[in-house]
């Protein structure tokens, strides 16, 4: 097993972790940091996955939308934008 195949190992189960945790957690707000995790791996695992220059590109853009995806998902949990 070299550094890279360890590498996608650990991501892997990373995921696998935060994604049992997201199914198992009943309190929505102490979900979101581990939906984040899972995020955070599978990018992680697409630029270990393909050998391509475009891959760091494509996980960079997949890390912004999911990011943002969160940020929403926090903010509308939260109350939204309060208008004073």
């Amino acid at each position: 097993m070299n550094g890279q195949e360890a590498a996608l190992l650990v991501c892997g189960v990373i995921a696998i972790y935060a994604a049992i945790r997201v199914i198992l957690e009943k309190n929505t707000m102490r979900k979101l940091p581990f939906l984040n995790v899972v995020s955070f791996a599978i990018s992680g695992s697409i630029v270990l996955i393909t050998p391509h220059p475009l891959a760091i590109l494509a996980a960079a853009a997949y890390f912004v939308g999911s990011t943002f995806e969160s940020n929403a998902i926090a903010s509308t949990w939260a109350g939204g934008p309060k208008n004073e």
